[in-house]
């Protein structure tokens, strides 16, 4: 499922999940501002509800979902999150919660990566970064927190690829892993476009992957770095 592109007049149709009525109501303020289209609710349940809803129509441009919600606030918006995945494959999802929760992370991760994005609430209330995520993921895009990713890696450092790794190539995935571009890669790293490219190059030479993997070389290179 391809997400619209940023610019499209009428910016995109949200549904948002999130208990606390003051972020909520915070968040669908800046969104509505950006001239998206909001549906919010309080729980992982009705948030199942609305999203099956707006499919009898057209499905949603993304789905934004706190982690924790009622009724015990441990899970409840992730499993609603991969319920409507696996009914509506390829529907873009961000999630966002107040700490890492890595076997979250993981568990969202472990099917098509691709328009999925997890973000701590931190995060979220940096406007730019949360509504520039919004539309990367929209876009099928994978954008995961700096700070998901460094707790994420750790899981399995004695990885031999990843061992292979030179340390500039361990900084350039760990870009790729929170869902930059080559040349946003390169900007971070103050490097040249073609220096980034032959970092990646090596990346994938060093993690074994398969030439045919094509378009999906690149998600296969982030899940391989995160022991996913």
């Amino acid at each position: 499922m391809t997400g619209p592109e940023p610019a499209r007049a009428g910016g995109l149709r949200v549904v948002l999940a999130e208990d606390t009525g003051i972020l909520r109501d915070g968040l669908v303020s800046l969104l509505e501002r950006r001239g998206h289209e909001v549906t919010a609710v309080a729980d992982g349940e009705s948030l199942e509800r609305e999203v099956v809803l707006q499919a009898a129509e057209s499905l949603p441009d993304v789905v934004v979902a706190d982690i924790r919600m009622p009724p015990t606030f441990t899970d409840e918006g992730l499993r609603a999150v991969l319920a409507l995945r696996e009914r509506f494959p390829g529907l873009p999802v961000l999630l966002f919660s107040q700490y890492v929760e890595t076997r979250y992370a993981a568990a969202l991760l472990q099917g098509d990566p691709r328009g999925v994005g997890y973000l701590l609430k931190d995060r979220v209330v940096d406007v730019g970064e949360f509504a520039q995520a919004l539309v990367r993921v929209a876009g099928g895009e994978t954008v995961l927190d700096p700070e998901v990713v460094s707790q994420l890696m750790g899981a399995s450092e004695q990885d031999e690829g990843r061992a292979r790794l030179s340390a500039r190539e361990r900084e350039v995935l760990d870009l790729l892993a929170q869902g930059r571009s080559n040349s946003a890669v390169a900007e971070a790293l103050f490097l040249s476009l073609g220096a980034v490219e032959k970092n990646v190059a090596a990346i994938f030479q060093k993690l074994d992957l398969p030439y045919d993997a094509a378009d999906n070389r690149r998600v296969l290179a982030v899940l391989r770095y995160l022991g996913v």
